[in-house]
């Protein structure tokens, strides 16, 4: 599957551009790739389904801060994002389109444009999964129990008692739309609106199914797995695609949006992909050297104290930390060195710290000053 290209990239604007220069580079790629200025072209189809998507997400300030912060992973996650056809991008961005185009959802006069009947699509459903950081390095997989609007089995999702009591909108004869002649962009065209009979399904329905009321979906339990994918963080949305609420009268399924909160660990601290974990050692191991044990996701691991290690020292053991969400690489952990200072010692622990303060080894030279920590600050 080819690479998602950056939304940015895809709309031609900079990474601060406004939402009015945003809506600006999206007119003028709706506008050239339009499947009823360009029929069946296929590569302006994906072009124009592309743009859509880029726009949907820069567009909206939290799915934008997401896609910032976290990519492509960020709003759409392992189970992919974007729109399934064009008429999903029409029943999506159909205000919009009427602002580009005079009104309505689509235009004609480019030898085949639209006569394309609203496809509902049902609403969005929102869970959240706490996670542990054990979770978050590995990947896992939830089974949650959700309450959802399903397509109604009595009627198959159509609303009607039966298949005879499916009619043709008889004011849009089918189509879910109907035509005037305005002036546009183009100069006069046909513009297409929606029907207020049928509200853009071109179906009517003469007697309601029984079971759920004609509205072809009903209240139901599901459970749903979802694969959370290694690397996540604190405040991603995964998208499970089709997986939320089912639509009336069989349209589109809505999607199933995962908020992720991560659990604090009494060991790590996160940043990034990297993991931090202070480490305090006793003043004679930090002059001696020693070994000392820490943790790690994985399980405890040995590492060398150098002898003279300084207080405030970074040992970094490349690869313990984190995954990145999309497959580049994994973070590392920062091991923090402290050097334990006890506020009270015996007599003899006194005397023999006298001794030491004596004695020219323990008393502080430029050498061990801040810029010469500096130079073996990370290892």
């Amino acid at each position: 599957m080819a690479e998602k290209r950056d939304y940015y990239e895809v709309l031609g604007v900079g990474k601060n551009a406004t939402k009015d220069e945003l809506k600006k580079a999206y007119r003028k790629l709706a506008i050239k790739y339009h499947p009823d200025k360009n029929p069946g072209d296929k590569e302006a189809e994906e072009k124009f389904k592309e743009a859509a998507e880029a726009y949907d997400v820069l567009s909206d300030d939290d799915k934008r801060r997401r896609y910032d912060q976290y990519g492509h992973a960020g709003v759409g996650g392992a189970a992919g994002g974007g729109f399934s056809d064009v008429n999903d991008i029409f029943s999506h961005f159909g205000d919009i389109f009427g602002d580009f185009f005079g009104g309505g959802a689509s235009f004609g006069g480019f030898g085949g444009g639209g006569r394309r009947q609203a496809v509902r699509k049902g609403s969005n459903l929102r869970v959240k999964v706490n996670l542990s950081l054990e979770e978050v390095v590995k990947g896992t997989e939830r089974k949650i129990k959700i309450n959802k609007k399903v397509a109604c089995t009595a009627c198959g999702g159509t609303g009607a008692a039966s298949s005879k009591d499916i009619q043709d909108c008889p004011d849009c004869k089918g189509t879910g739309y109907v035509v005037r002649m305005v002036n546009g962009i183009f100069g006069r065209m046909q513009q297409q609106m929606t029907c207020s009979r049928c509200n853009g399904e071109g179906k009517i329905i003469t007697h309601k199914c029984p079971t759920c009321g004609g509205e072809g979906v009903v209240d139901a339990e599901e459970t749903v797995t979802l694969k959370i994918p290694a690397g996540v963080a604190d405040g991603m949305q995964l998208n499970m695609s089709g997986k939320g609420n089912a639509a009336r009268h069989g349209g589109v399924n809505g999607d199933l949006l995962v908020w992720i909160t991560e659990e604090e660990h009494p060991d790590f601290e996160r940043d990034g992909n990297d993991l931090i974990y202070d480490l305090h050692i006793s003043f004679p191991d930090a002059v001696l050297g020693s070994t000392a044990e820490i943790p790690t996701v994985e399980g405890p691991v040995k590492i060398k104290i150098e002898e003279g290690t300084q207080p405030g020292k970074i040992l970094r053991l490349r690869g313990k930390g984190v995954p990145d969400v999309n497959g580049y690489g994994r973070g590392d952990l920062l091991v923090q060195v402290h050097v334990f200072v006890p506020k009270s010692v015996s007599k003899d622990d006194k005397k023999l710290l006298e001794k030491m303060q004596e004695s020219e080894a323990f008393k502080p030279s430029k050498k061990n000053g801040f810029f010469d920590k500096m130079k073996g600050f990370f290892e």
